[in-house]
């Protein structure tokens, strides 16, 4: 189930309000003894939280299905950077951060249960209820579950955004009136302080001073796909530090190769260009950036972009055209006396 990012929190009786946690989203589903971590992208996260696993095994429900976040508690917030942390390739490293920076799993939806095996095709005005007496008979004295509070009050979400920060990001808004949307973002959508976009990155242009003698990336080259599945470049950010560039650099050239971007291409004709701008070395689609920015038109950012984080837990794939679709706005409101 995807949210699409909007402006404003929407209003209306049809709509539940939650914080948007800033974590790793995952389905959990235990058969059996079985446990399975699964992201968004469809990757198998067990292997990275064996703490989860261990906890889900000891739920005395033999069979469920969860959607929730996972976040690692720092102090009285949550560290992203913690979280990334997480994932290494190293079994004797993920054992020792597993005891070190455990994580939590926040739950916001139930879609399987013993008393009902097959609840997404329900409304969440079904589910919810169904998810509060599950984890209040099932989750309450295991420390690393957590229910997600929601709630149908407007102003309470506005209180949320307002205060959003140290794990929590912004609001999530569902209809209550719609089964689980899997695989579109019709019943779901997030409200940020910002606005934030997921974007491939299909190339980079190195920076047109030297670190140490060597060329180093200067700015990376974001993408987005569209129905058809082509990668679409969309802008750039160049907002990178300056120490991390080198090790930047180490990590994009492994993946230089064509074409890069299969729909629109940077470096296209245009007044603007220069010889520099059509300049690029494409990559293979493989990492995944969220970035911040002001606004979208013409079908790429209006200016330079700002780097929020890596995604590896998201698939390329997963970054669409339209998780930037947002409601006309009306200017001409403002200028009404």
């Amino acid at each position: 189930m995807e949210a699409r990012s909007v402006a404003d929190i929407p209003r209306g009786e049809q709509w539940q309000y939650e914080p948007k946690w800033d974590g790793f989203r995952c389905l959990l589903r235990r058969d059996g003894n079985k446990v399975d971590l699964r992201s968004k992208s469809g990757e198998d996260l067990s292997r990275y939280f064996p703490e989860l696993v261990v906890a889900a095994q000891e739920v005395k429900a033999k069979g469920f299905v969860l959607d929730g976040e996972i976040v690692v508690p720092h102090g009285r917030t949550f560290s992203f950077d913690n979280l990334l942390q997480r994932i290494h390739p190293a079994v004797s490293r993920v054992k020792r951060l597993a005891l070190e920076t455990p994580a939590l799993f926040l739950v916001f939806d139930l879609l399987a249960c013993p008393s009902a095996k097959q609840l997404s095709g329900r409304p969440l005005s079904e589910r919810r209820p169904k998810l509060e007496t599950f984890a209040r008979s099932q989750l309450k004295s295991n420390s690393s579950f957590r229910l997600s509070p929601a709630t149908p009050s407007y102003l309470l979400a506005k209180k949320w955004l307002a205060r959003s920060g140290g794990g929590f990001d912004g609001v999530i808004a569902k209809r209550l009136d719609l089964p689980y949307q899997a695989g579109n973002r019709d019943g779901m959508q997030k409200i940020k302080k910002f606005r934030s976009a997921d974007c491939v990155v299909g190339g980079f242009r190195y920076a047109t001073n030297k670190i140490d003698g060597r060329k180093v990336v200067g700015s990376l080259l974001l993408g987005l796909y569209d129905h058809d599945g082509l990668l679409h470049h969309v802008g750039f950010t160049s907002a990178i530090k300056q120490q991390d560039k080198p090790a930047l650099t180490d990590r994009l050239e492994p993946l230089i190769a064509k074409p890069g971007f299969t729909g629109n291409a940077p470096g296209g004709p245009s007044r603007w260009s220069t010889e520099r701008s059509a300049q690029w070395c494409p990559l293979r689609p493989k990492l995944v950036i969220e970035v911040c920015y002001d606004h979208f038109s013409g079908d790429r950012f209006r200016h330079g972009t700002s780097i929020l984080r890596w995604r590896p837990d998201k698939a390329p794939k997963q970054c669409t055209l339209d998780q930037l679709k947002q409601k006309a706005a009306d200017p001409m409101k403002l200028l009404k006396a």
